[in-house]
């Protein structure tokens, strides 16, 4: 053969060859749906620690997965739609978070394998049968916010002296909103405190339900859910100027002004969800993989804000948070 004749062969095969690959690897690449349900911006870092540990399984973004990512901006009117759109991009296992979406995802699909990053009470709202028998397309991971309520109550009791009457604010269009503002009442009336519901189904709620409150209360549990996470912000400019101590269940919260924040730590939840992400790929089946609870839990606590409240924070319970925002 010429030379001339071999190096044209060989820049032919050098162009066929990266084409060929491109189609093998399009063809085994694998097609995961994102339904998430704040805003990109917002849940950032548990997103990140979700694409690390599937990088750890060997799944890397734009070669052996594919990731379509739906953002919800903390609407629930939008999680069939954009869950409904996931399915429609037959793509191979749907991750979300979020009781809500969740449930949005399973009513979309009952085929395609779920994962839920975080849900409150997962058997509770009907997303699985059992913890240890999810049966169906669904499984992940529970943030055990509802378990958990007392514990908030007695966090704030430390803080807030002489704590007697709590109110609680929960999107009741929303099934962990319903949940999870009973839990409250019941821990709260445990605890000897008068609980003071303030129900909200859109953020034109929240002022006025706020309000309610002024000088009734003596601190304020925020129920987390989509609703309430998107308008943070204004749920804890509210409470200050009403001179509201305020307790949420993730760290989001307090970064937006909230007093303490007490709940299972998301970065966590994230990076685990990547695991069953990874063994469903592999073959397994969501009916076969128990939904998990969390096992690493923060609490936070705003000095700023408890500064503006005129509230001294107990030393005991400084030494005992994870992180203080100052």
């Amino acid at each position: 053969m010429k030379r001339r004749d071999f190096i044209t062969l060989l820049g032919g095969a050098a162009v066929a060859w990266p084409l060929a690959a491109r189609a093998q690897q399009s063809s085994t690449m694998r097609r995961i749906g994102f339904l998430g349900p704040l805003s990109e911006r917002t849940q950032l870092q548990w997103t990140t620690s979700f694409l690390k540990s599937l990088r750890d399984h060997g799944w890397i973004e734009g070669t052996t997965i594919s990731i379509d990512y739906r953002w919800a901006e903390g609407r629930s009117d939008r999680f069939a739609e954009l869950a409904a759109e996931l399915v429609r991009r037959e793509v191979n296992i749907i991750v979300t978070a979020g009781t809500e979406p969740a449930i949005a995802v399973k009513q979309a699909t009952a085929s395609i394998p779920i994962v839920f990053a975080a849900a409150g009470d997962p058997v509770g709202t009907g997303l699985v049968g059992s913890l240890a028998r999810p049966g169906g397309n669904v499984t992940g991971l529970s943030n055990q916010s509802a378990d958990i309520d007392g514990k908030r109550i007695d966090l704030l009791r430390e803080a807030v002296p002489g704590l007697r009457k709590l109110a609680v604010m929960a999107n009741v269009g929303s099934p962990i909103g319903v949940l999870e503002i009973r839990e409250v009442e019941d821990a709260g009336r445990t605890s000897g405190l008068e609980v003071i519901r303030l129900e909200i189904r859109g953020a034109e709620d929240i002022g006025p339900a706020i309000e309610t409150v002024k000088g009734r209360a003596d601190a304020l549990i925020v129920v987390t859910e989509p609703l309430a996470n998107t308008n943070r912000m204004r749920i804890n400019t509210l409470a200050l100027a009403a001179r509201l101590p305020t307790m949420h269940g993730t760290r989001t919260y307090v970064e937006a002004g909230g007093l303490m924040s007490y709940g299972a730590d998301y970065n966590d939840l994230f990076r685990r969800a990547a695991g069953y992400v990874d063994k469903i790929l592999r073959g397994a089946r969501p009916r076969d993989l128990p939904v998990e609870q969390p096992t690493k839990f923060q609490l936070l606590i705003n000095l700023t804000t408890a500064k503006a409240l005129g509230l001294t924070i107990p030393e005991t319970l400084l030494v005992r948070a994870d992180e203080v925002i100052e």
